[in-house]
């Protein structure tokens, strides 16, 4: 399985990004398609995920702000960021969540910068 995130940036506050992740190489039912995000010093915290069924989730923190979406015909998952703020400056991931045992699976990461 290879994830490759894309689209982080350096932004000021209120501005959009959209990040998006190329997913090869899935041969196994997926459960959920997701992002998290990991800041200096802090865990690494769910962002937005996606089941197979189409229904999403979202962390308080960005509901509202947040959207993700996908294109199985292209394997790919986005997240769109709008009103971006200081606090959701990290590292963001995307992950792959297998329905059988429920192994993930995690791209290299992308950088998203707000600043304020």
């Amino acid at each position: 399985v290879r994830l490759v995130e894309s689209g982080g940036a350096l932004v000021q506050a209120g501005g959009s990004l959209r990040l998006s992740c190329a997913a090869s190489g899935i041969s196994f039912t997926v459960k959920t398609r997701g992002w998290y995000r990991q800041a200096p010093g802090k865990q690494r915290e769910l962002v937005a995920t996606l089941t197979s069924d189409g229904s999403s989730n979202y962390a308080d923190s960005v509901k509202g702000r947040f959207t993700i979406s996908r294109d199985n015909a292209k394997n790919m998952v986005y997240l769109q960021m709008n009103n971006l703020k200081s606090e959701d400056t990290a590292v963001y991931y995307c992950n792959v969540q297998s329905s059988w045992m429920k192994l993930d699976y995690w791209g290299q990461g992308t950088q998203v910068t707000v600043s304020s």
